[in-house]
């Protein structure tokens, strides 16, 4: 391998969610700075890195697999697990003979020095520093390296819930916000750019401020961005559904950049499968957070995750959910099928289920989904929406509109621009329009 740094080339693969994605860009910022070439990770590079993730046994596995991957495309090259995974397994990834360095989510920040260090030394593969006592949020700066048209910005990280079968508190640790002037600054930066929409991400960004010891709160921050010029857009991650109270709409609806999406992560749709989820809501509160949010704006879409298989879940419990489901009326729900997690209490529970019937109730609710998604589609058709149009598909041209429908034209149109659009079919998952022309 050529030993001057500007020569390197360097690849990244990203599993998992968009704080992954947020960190990915970071890492690869920080390694541009320091004259690094990167390349697409299918092509042969001097080092590989891989953001791995650990939400279930199938994030895992791909994990494994990208790793050993990575060292098919060059056997001289430099193998970095990182993220999520790395930090809750390494002693199954030191088993990994593919692998050089073993970094944790604490390390990602001071990722170019770790690596030169070893390629330096050829010692030390294992860096994981303990996250569960880390107070504070380690910020990567301004994150630039970013999409034309969509910036993801991370605001927090780490969560405090311990739902019974999620191991991320373990990888990412303690509730830590981000400084508001930072956020802000990166933002504006990213406005400067001409990237028109922002998506705000984070471990749990419900939590935001809460560790401030209550002066600020997400939606202080939202009401902050909402200022910024050239911003059009600002779109929420996943949102725990207690935050939507009467104080957060009556704000938040103020604000006009804010996207009428909202993911509200559910996970069951039965109290008592909740109660063993150490959710901490009833389905009357997630309910009244529903409605609320359908009372302030009439083109709200609602998205949701759902765990099927949950230790002890009952083909009623099932059917409670299904129902439940049926009622709200997601636009999309995304299906789990329930994974253990070893070190988290569901994975000590009795009665876990067979892998037969959650497939079996995982498809029951797939359906459910796409047939609730065409049905709410077909009520746009030759309605006009605004789109913010990405990338070219094909023959189309295709972008979002503010709640989060995917719309392609045939016209002629530019990325990262915002059309008035009117709806002429839907083509199952989305919906195809025309552009009207003044």
């Amino acid at each position: 391998m050529n030993n001057e740094v500007n020569k390197k080339k360097i690849a990244f693969y990203t599993l998992g969610c968009k704080v992954n994605q947020y960190e990915t860009n970071a890492m690869e910022q920080k390694f541009i700075e320091s004259g690094y070439e990167t390349v697409d990770f299918n092509e042969k590079s001097d080092i590989y890195i891989v953001n791995t993730c650990t939400v279930t046994n199938m994030s895992d596995r791909k994990s494994r697999q990208i790793l050993r991957r990575a060292k098919m495309k060059n056997p001289n090259s430099i193998v970095v697990a990182v993220g999520c995974y790395a930090q809750i397994a390494k002693e199954k990834l030191e088993e990994i003979e593919e692998i050089d360095l073993i970094l944790g989510n604490n390390e990602k920040k001071d990722i170019v020095s770790y690596i030169e260090n070893y390629i330096n030394s050829k010692y030390n593969k294992i860096h994981l520093e303990d996250v569960l006592h880390q107070n504070e949020y380690l910020d990567f700066g301004s994150v630039t390296y970013s999409e034309k048209t969509r910036a993801v910005i991370k605001i927090q990280d780490g969560c405090d819930r311990f739902c019974s079968y999620c191991i991320i508190p373990y990888a990412r640790g303690k509730i830590r916000s981000r400084k508001m002037e930072n956020i802000i600054k990166e933002v504006e930066d990213i406005a400067k750019k001409g990237i028109k929409e922002v998506v705000i991400t984070g471990i749990h960004i419900a939590s935001y401020g809460k560790d401030f010891k209550g002066k600020i709160k997400l939606i202080d921050l939202l009401e902050n961005i909402n200022k910024i010029d050239g911003i059009e857009r600002i779109r929420l991650s996943s949102l725990e559904p207690t935050i939507i109270d009467e104080e957060f709409v009556t704000r938040i609806k103020k604000l006009k950049k804010i996207c009428h999406h909202f993911h509200l992560s559910l996970q069951s749709g039965c109290d008592e499968t909740l109660k063993r989820m150490n959710r901490r809501y009833t389905i009357e509160q997630f309910e009244k957070c529903v409605l609320l949010l359908r009372n302030t704006y009439n083109d709200v879409i609602l998205t949701t995750d759902i765990i099927v298989g949950f230790p002890g879940e009952t083909e009623e419990e099932f059917n409670i959910t299904y129902r439940f489901l049926e009622n709200i009326k997601f636009y999309k729900i995304h299906v789990f099928k329930y994974s253990v997690r070893n070190g988290t209490k569901a994975a000590k529970m009795d009665n876990q289920i067979p892998e037969n019937i959650k497939e079996i109730r995982s498809r029951k609710l797939i359906e459910l989904s796409l047939k609730q998604q065409i049905e709410y589609n077909e009520s746009y058709i030759e309605k006009k929406v605004n789109v913010l149009f990405e990338d070219k598909d094909g023959e189309y041209f295709q972008g979002h509109t503010d709640n989060y429908i995917l719309v392609k034209v045939k016209d002629e149109v530019l990325a990262n621009q915002i059309y008035n659009i009117e709806i002429i079919k839907k083509e199952n998952e989305y919906l195809i329009g025309k552009q009207i022309l003044h």
